[in-house]
């Protein structure tokens, strides 16, 4: 197996599948096609179908989703493979969401994604990993041991990181009862949500901050966390003066990251990317390590799903290497 780095990507016509509203993935084994195709079971595993599909390429805009293609009754060996990725994805919390495709139960999916990388037949076992609703990598066909699996992963784990990309997918939770689905506001919240409301900016960062370090792939708490220090950071801060320090001195990392903030907590979310991204490029060494960190904090801040993340991370990669 040849690992392939991220490449430009196309997206995937579903025009063909026929989907009512998509909804929340399942966990892996709730796939009204006789259960979890590999027999697979974790937190970040789930069985795809025709139902599911959908939701699980628009979760890939969090963090990646790993595709498996097996077939039970043309390959037994492939549904072993679709188990090993299920187990691996385990062990990175989040990084990597595993897409379990049995396509003896759902052979329409196969259909499309033949359809859209024009073969005429799906190769069964076959890998593919979706960021962003796209093809991150080349796909893989054939059997990949799952020491490949385990490198394939951990390589691609160090390329997210270094493009900026920190994203995590939350714990498949079991599925709501019966009635529970009208259940609310997630109490986990709520204090952190009345500290903002209520004006304590600290209160809120400490709610966020417990949140956060219980379970670091809650993408919820992160966002809020990251959007509780951009308003503590700018708590009295005089736009007209931080502009004025920022224009007068476009080299002091301070004073950039000072406005970037003010920008995105304005509504000028690109203009704040782009602050960043160029400071990126003048700077070196710690100072440089500091404003990248300080902007994927404001990816975080804004959403990986949004699609001004996307070009800011490209923006970044761009301006690193």
């Amino acid at each position: 197996m040849t690992q392939q780095p991220f490449a430009g990507r196309g997206a995937i016509d579903l025009s063909a599948l026929k989907r009512p509203a998509p909804q929340p993935p399942a966990p892996s084994g709730g796939s009204p096609a006789g259960g979890s195709p590999a027999g697979a079971a974790g937190a970040y595993a789930v069985a795809v179908d025709d139902q599911n599909f959908q939701s699980v390429l628009q979760s890939s805009t969090t963090a990646p989703v790993v595709l498996v293609f097996h077939s039970p009754s043309q390959a037994p060996e492939s549904s072993e493979m679709a188990a090993d990725v299920a187990d691996l994805v385990d062990q990175y919390d989040g990084r990597f969401l595993a897409g379990l495709v049995d396509v003896d139960a759902v052979p329409q999916i196969a259909q499309v994604i033949a359809q859209a990388s024009q073969l005429p037949q799906l190769p069964v076992p076959l890998l593919m990993v979706f960021l962003d609703g796209r093809p991150a990598i080349q796909p893989i066909p054939g059997m990949v041991t799952r020491e490949e699996l385990s490198t394939l992963f951990n390589q691609l784990g160090q390329q997210l990181t270094a493009q900026g990309i920190t994203g995590r997918h939350q714990p498949l939770a079991p599925a709501l009862a019966d009635g529970d689905e009208d259940a609310g506001p997630d109490p986990r919240y709520a204090p952190a949500q009345d500290a903002l409301a209520s004006g304590d900016i600290d209160a809120a960062v400490a709610e966020y901050q417990k949140l956060v370090d219980g379970n670091p792939a809650d993408a919820e708490a992160t966002a809020g966390l990251a959007m509780a220090k951009i308003l503590q950071r700018t708590q009295g801060v005089d736009l007209n003066a931080a502009r004025a320090a920022a224009a007068a001195a476009p080299d002091d990392v301070d004073a950039q990251i000072m406005v970037a903030d003010l920008d995105l907590l304005g509504g000028h979310v690109e203009d704040a990317f782009a602050r960043l991204v160029e400071l990126v490029r003048r700077t070196a060494d710690k100072e440089r390590d500091r404003v990248r960190e300080h902007l994927v904090g404001l990816f975080a801040a804004v959403g990986n799903e949004d699609p001004r993340v996307l070009k800011g991370r490209q923006a970044l990669a761009s301006a690193l290497f």
